[in-house]
């Protein structure tokens, strides 16, 4: 990618803020071995290293320009996502967008690999947002994959992708942590239903009136249940 494909409002965030988004996604179960965060910036993005997400400190997160480059002393860290170009599509894509989370969740996976979104029953699930579905089953490690991933995520908040996780996108980190979990759940309890179908449009649009307050609130709640934040 040669450059910003559009034009964006970058919100201030710092690599101590990435990290700790990581941290915790990793302790809410979200991720294992595989995941990371990014977070956008006026020249590029921020992204975590491949060390594990549990530990994140500001020095593994690195930070790239608009191309995937990195913009640090070493042109081709070792410790650098494979997936870096699919967080450039997406950023590439997507003004709106200011994090991304890509997570391995459990419950997401499955939903994955069925090949399908699933309803919406619970009213908390909505705090996912809208989500798509990417059939790409390989890793995203070049500009054309990038593309595959950012174009079958449109203009949702989440994309399932078969065979490969989910990724969580948001304005802001705790948007894009918030989604994330709720996506797992959303995803967990659309499995454990027996009976009862997806909320319908009038239901949503009455319900998701209160999403933005309860974004607010399951983030401060995460911060201080797996960041130990008071």
């Amino acid at each position: 990618m040669s450059g910003p494909a559009v034009t964006r409002t970058a919100p201030i965030t710092r690599p101590a803020e990435v990290a700790e988004a990581a941290r915790i996604i990793s302790a809410a179960g979200l991720v294992e071995a595989f995941g990371h965060v990014s977070a956008r910036t006026p020249t590029g993005f921020m992204i975590t290293s491949t060390g594990p997400l549990d530990s994140a400190v500001e020095a593994d997160v690195f930070e790239l320009g608009f191309g995937a480059v990195p913009l640090g002393p070493d042109p081709e860290p070792p410790d650098l996502p494979l997936e870096v170009q699919m967080h450039a599509a997406v950023y590439g894509a997507r003004g709106d967008v200011g994090a991304i989370c890509r997570t391995h969740s459990p419950a997401a996976v499955r939903a994955g690999a069925r090949g399908s979104v699933p309803p919406l029953v619970h009213g908390l699930g909505g705090l996912a947002g809208t989500i798509a579905f990417c059939s790409r089953t390989d890793l995203v490690t070049d500009e054309a994959a990038g593309g595959e991933v950012a174009a079958a995520l449109s203009g949702a908040d989440c994309l399932l992708i078969r065979a490969n996780g989910s990724i969580a996108t948001g304005a802001s980190l705790a948007q894009a942590v918030v989604r994330a979990r709720y996506l797992e759940e959303r995803c967990q309890i659309a499995e454990d239903a027996d009976e009862g179908g997806a909320l319908g449009p009038a239901e949503l649009s009455a319900r998701s009136k209160w999403f933005e307050k309860e974004t607010a609130r399951a983030w401060a709640w995460m911060r201080w249940r797996y960041a130990g934040d008071s």
